[in-house]
């Protein structure tokens, strides 16, 4: 009896979709980082995350919705202590200092800020008689955030923070912020890039010059996309079969497991494998809007919208990254990309999704 009513209270589709794109993920890390020496690859890291986060996952599930309202200002601050200890004694990696180093494991605090922010934006917002409807209460309710914000761009990481960014687009939009304060903060963003530019470190910059025109430096910024294309091309409809890429094989493109996993899937699984993918984050975000918009409560429709912005965004930038429309960020694609900190605070998050869809057939907490 209880096994039915757990199936019968889960939304199986978002819990379906999150499963076909973990396995999707970890066949891509397997073929992406095994070798010779190493026929495993990264496989057991990449298992032993899912084991964790599948127990997060669980865990926020059954989770009531007013225990994340409670602990949203507390994470906060935790978030917060942790982005000021990466400055501190973070460890560096690719030009940028981001990962908390514990022995043999590593943690990057921007990926738990991702998830604070929308908690405690969802408890102010909630809060508020009426939402923010002009730039004056708008920017008092941003000033809550702006610190993690600024801890993660001065990281450096310009990608994360357009996730912020995102997430907090759409949850004053779902809040019933008016679209013309909405485009307003976009003016106000259009007239800040200059600014921006100056902050933004060298190789950041021709990362944005080689999206332009990747033969400003085919052999160095520009390499990552020309590889990238070359990649899903060759996948043609079918792809080449699993753990048959070449250019994934053959160490030609680079990040293959992490930044540009999409690509792995596009050579070896093809248009059908890429349409495959979408599919399934298509599935995620209408389900999780979904539940997002069924419940009652204002803080529980508003965190759900923030996952879904920043899930979407992820995607969004990720894929047009690899296939040439987006320029290279270093924005991982949810639950594809290795990396334990991104995965486990996916998995949480998705959680969080699935007690919002659950709350429409029970009369718990």
């Amino acid at each position: 009896m209880a096994l039915r009513r757990w199936v019968a209270e889960t939304d199986l589709l978002l819990l379906g979709s999150v499963l076909g794109l973990c396995t999707l993920g970890t066949l891509a890390i397997l073929s992406a980082t095994r070798s010779p020496e190493s026929p495993w690859g990264l496989l057991p890291v990449r298992l032993a995350h899912l084991a964790v986060g599948s127990v997060l996952l669980g865990g926020c599930a059954a989770l009531p919705l007013q225990a994340f309202r409670r602990a949203a200002r507390g994470l906060y601050g935790v978030s917060l202590a942790l982005l000021l200890a990466v400055d501190v004694a973070g460890h560096e990696r690719l030009g940028a200092q981001r990962w908390l180093q514990l022995g043999p494991l590593s943690f990057q605090p921007s990926e738990l800020a991702k998830l604070s922010v929308i908690l405690l934006l969802a408890d102010v917002l909630a809060r508020r008689p009426t939402p923010p409807r002009n730039l004056r209460e708008v920017g008092g309710c941003g000033l809550w955030v702006l610190p993690a914000l600024v801890l993660v761009f001065l990281q450096p990481d310009f990608g994360t923070t357009l996730v912020f960014l995102a997430a907090v687009l759409g949850m004053l939009f779902a809040a019933g912020t008016p679209l013309r304060t909405l485009a307003g903060l976009g003016g106000i963003g259009l007239a800040a890039l200059p600014v921006v530019w100056r902050w933004l470190k060298p190789y950041q910059q021709r990362r944005l010059l080689v999206f332009l025109d990747p033969s400003l430096d085919p052999l160095g910024a520009g390499y990552h996309l020309i590889q990238s294309k070359i990649a899903i091309g060759s996948g043609q409809v079918w792809g080449k079969g699993l753990f048959q890429g070449t250019q994934n094989a053959l160490q030609f493109l680079p990040m293959q497991h992490t930044d540009f996993v999409f690509a792995v899937i596009g050579e070896e699984l093809g248009f059908v494998g890429t349409v495959g993918v979408l599919g399934l984050f298509w599935v995620y975000l209408i389900r999780g809007l979904q539940a997002a918009q069924r419940t009652p409560e204002a803080f529980g429709r508003l965190v759900g919208v923030g996952i879904v912005s920043t899930i979407g965004f992820h995607v969004l930038v990720n894929v047009g990254m690899t296939v040439g429309v987006m320029p290279v960020t270093g924005i991982p694609l949810p639950f594809l990309s290795h990396g334990g900190s991104a995965l486990l605070v996916n998995l949480a998050a998705t959680g969080i999704l699935l007690h919002l869809g659950r709350r429409r057939s029970w009369s718990g907490p």
